[in-house]
């Protein structure tokens, strides 16, 4: 058998004060597809950056051919420094490799290879630092979640790429579907040990269920010991005469065992608060369309939500997405056509920018809104301390500000947030990001068993199989279709999954000959990205005059009572109530332009 291009063997590292790796392990041979998955937090992107040799370790052993060529999907691309995209990507490439890759795999992932830096969002940049590392097509390819922003055609684009490259793979991913469609060997971080298993992660999950369950039944079995030990410490005739050494050593050997086992992984705890039973009905539109200017985004669309359905929206970015979530919702007005909501809904929603975070709240603020030390839950009060430990967070982190909160930690946070708002409508717009697998089930097991109905945009093809009924999905020029059933059945209804906008493309042969590029892509200016940031928190100030003013109205008395105070409170009532459409008109036209640059 020929020897592994990467081997790193009984890796220790402390981070903090705290042991993060324990004797962690890992092989990488030629050609092999590789999963690392464990919980957040456990140390994976730490052990990739130790395979990638950008960290060094306190202990164990590196070795990596030394012919072989390696490549880093970092989380966070940083292409500061750089004048365009295309210098960016032709940077990763080293003397030998073709230089016409560089653009061809820009242009293959949707961009022109001009793209300015400053100007990326967050799926341009992934996309740019995917074309860096898969250009070189080097021996081993370590990505550290590369499905993270990019859209369902860009996922699958990726999927079939990665599959025909013949590098080594070593990948981190919360998609179930793009982990087992491509790997073949898993390994599993856990509690800074790693385990093998030489089958994809399709068998992954059955596999840690029945290690656990080993684990179990060991820990049962050492308990029983102990209290046998313990008996006889008591009961014993040797104990009452005289101390056995050995065995109090063995006893505390033991104790120090169990220790170790039981040492705390943390469970995500989630219930959702319940609102008041909605009518049977809970949304009808009927012919529905909404223009941009010259684009149709949503085209006489007609659809029924009845309470308890799980609808899936599935488009690529700049579909429109966002858009028929406002109409469906009664945020937004539609051009033409109705949309009707049943009786007594009340909506909770969790947002995909996590916006609704303001970065210098505290994370127990965040929960409770400052001024209390409960969140309310179904009417009752549960300590935020407690709350935060069923997402997973520490006593410790009560006080942390949210800007210095991981991607993983703000999506945790901001669903805590959505659940305890009472509801019988939730809407969720990219629920799964940054979710480590744990999460993720138990997300799917709440919306399982939610009482009221769910509407959820996401580019996570398992998630929508395991919670759907239903999917609403993007046909382009504003058409919408609905599907019964899930992902994979609308796949098989409609004959193809999602597809990709239609953009202009430049080919290596045409940049090489200074043929005309591709038009230039909008982009938000710096005042655009702060309105697209602020607007939310503007709105929701709006809403609150406007509730505020409107509870001094609804006196019946005040007219005859006082008509100055009457007459005032109106007018600030319908100033509020302009503003508030203008700046929704503003953050709509923006979120438009926002979807059109990341697609």
């Amino acid at each position: 058998m020929a020897p592994p291009l990467l081997n790193l063997q009984n890796i220790h590292l402390t981070l903090g004060g705290k042991p993060l790796l324990e004797g962690a392990e890992l092989s990488v041979s030629r050609g092999e597809r590789l999963c690392l998955v464990g919980r957040n937090g456990s140390g994976k992107s730490t052990l990739l950056k130790i395979a990638a040799g950008v960290l060094e370790h306190d202990g164990g052993t590196r070795f990596m051919q030394p012919d072989a060529t390696i490549r880093v999907l970092p989380q966070e691309p940083d292409l500061s420094g750089y004048p365009n995209t295309l210098a960016y990507v032709e940077a990763g490439l080293g003397p030998l490799d073709d230089p016409y890759r560089a653009l061809a795999m820009l242009n293959d992932l949707g961009m022109t290879g001009d793209e300015a830096p400053s100007n990326l969002s967050g799926g341009e940049a992934r996309r740019a630092a995917l074309a860096r590392v898969m250009a070189p097509q080097p021996d081993i390819l370590l990505l550290d979640e590369p499905t993270n922003h990019l859209d369902l055609p860009a996922i699958e684009w990726l999927e079939s790429a990665l599959a025909g490259l013949r590098s080594a793979l070593v990948i981190i991913s919360h998609d179930r579907r793009f982990l087992a469609n491509l790997s073949r060997t898993t390994v599993w971080l856990d509690r800074g040990r790693t385990r093998r298993l030489d089958r994809g992660f399709s068998e992954f999950e059955a596999w840690r269920d029945q290690v656990l369950e080993e684990e179990e039944r060991d820990r049962h079995k050492l308990e029983r010991q102990i209290v046998r030990e313990e008996d006889w410490l008591r009961y014993g005739v040797t104990a009452r005469r005289k101390r056995n050494v050995r065995r109090l050593g063995a006893l505390y050997d033991l104790k120090q065992e169990r220790r170790e086992v039981v040492r705390a992984v943390g469970q995500v705890k989630m219930s959702v608060a319940e609102g008041r039973t909605s009518g049977k009905m809970v949304i009808e539109a009927e012919e529905i369309s909404k223009r941009f200017g010259d684009r149709a985004i949503v085209r006489d669309f007609s659809t029924r939500v009845l309470r308890r359905d799980r609808i899936g929206v599935v488009g690529a970015n700049g579909a429109g997405k966002t858009t028929l979530l406002r109409l469906l919702t009664g945020v937004l007005e539609p051009d033409s056509g109705t949309v009707k909501l049943g009786a007594n809904i009340e909506l909770a929603s969790l947002d995909q920018g996590r916006t609704s975070l303001e970065p210098s709240t505290t994370l127990a603020d965040a929960l409770t809104g400052g001024g209390s030390d409960n969140v309310v839950i179904n009417g009752q009060p549960k300590h935020v301390i407690g709350y935060m430990k069923d997402f997973l967070f520490g006593p410790e982190q009560a006080r942390t500000p949210v800007e210095r909160l991981s991607g993983g930690e703000r999506g945790r946070l901001t669903l805590a947030r959505a659940l305890a708002l009472p509801s019988n409508l939730l809407v969720l717009d990219e629920p799964t990001n940054d979710l480590d697998l744990e999460t993720l089930d138990l997300l799917q097991e709440m919306v399982a068993d939610y009482p009221g109905t769910v509407i959820v945009v996401s580019h996570d093809r398992d998630f929508l199989d395991r919670t759907v009924n239903a999917v609403i999905a993007s046909e382009g020029d504003g058409r919408w279709t609905e599907y019964a059933g899930g992902y994979t059945d609308m796949v098989n209804q409609r004959g193809v999954g999602v597809e990709a906008r239609a953009i202009t493309r430049a080919t290596p042969s045409e940049k090489s000959v200074g043929a005309v590029a591709a038009p230039a892509r909008r982009k938000l200016n710096f005042n655009q990205k702060h309105a697209l940031e602020t607007l939310p928190a503007r709105m929701e100030t709006l809403r609150a005059t406007m509730a505020k003013f409107q509870a001094v109205l609804d006196d019946p008395e005040l007219y005859s009572r006082d008509p100055k105070r009457f007459a005032k409170a109106s007018d600030a009532l319908a100033r509020a109530g302009a503003e508030l459409a203008a700046a929704e008109d503003e953050w709509l036209e923006l979120e438009m332009l926002r979807e059109d640059v990341e697609s």
